[in-house]
């Protein structure tokens, strides 16, 4: 493979992260080839060495979602971190994405009965001083305050298992990567 071709399949492996990035990885490996060269090795050995540009840009860009979920922490970047994951192999997708859909559905359900519990609380809360409840208004206040509170702590719990699960895939990647990449690195011949 010559170095236009590589490194034309390469940026087009990295396309949609951030224009910064990609430059900044596109000129380390016009550095592997630059060097290479100086070195006295073709482009062909050069391309050999760095591996297949596709497998290559698909472990860059798991290593960028990896580190902006590290440094961001918010919903996007989980996702990017989740996706990046899942996009290391085929047989992860196979595997864990049903997985992964069933306990977002399961995180996205409670989440939204939480919401709606909280917003019935308030309802309750605020209704409750002007309608006749059994008990009276005080416990109809009450029993709103409790509502908002419980629903509050739900989501506050629920916040902390999707961050925690987060980064427990996030850690499935990194050693997935780790596990994956002696078997991916093509072995020297002949030794």
């Amino acid at each position: 493979m010559t170095r236009q071709a590589f490194m034309a399949r390469l940026r087009e492996g990295l396309a949609g992260l951030p224009a910064h990035t990609i430059a900044d990885i596109m000129a380390d490996y016009e550095t592997h080839f630059t060097e290479g060269e100086a070195a006295g090795r073709s482009e062909a050995e050069v391309t050999a060495a760095l591996g297949d540009p596709s497998r290559l840009a698909r472990e860059l860009r798991a290593e960028h979602g990896l580190k902006r979920w590290e440094v961001e922490r918010n919903p996007s970047s989980a996702g990017a971190a989740i996706l990046a994951i899942l996009g290391l192999g085929a047989i992860d997708i196979i595997i864990l994405l049903p997985i992964l859909m069933g306990v977002a559905s399961a995180i996205f359900g409670i989440g939204i009965a939480c919401i709606a519990v909280f917003f019935a609380g308030g309802m309750v809360f605020a209704a409750g001083p002007f309608t006749d409840p059994p008990g009276g208004a005080l416990a109809a206040v009450f029993a709103g305050l409790g509502m908002m509170g419980g629903a509050a702590s739900v989501g506050a719990l629920l916040t902390i298992v999707t961050i925690g699960l987060v980064n427990a895939l996030v850690w499935y990647g990194r050693l997935h990567y780790r596990v994956l990449k002696p078997a991916l690195d093509p072995q020297p011949v002949g030794a």
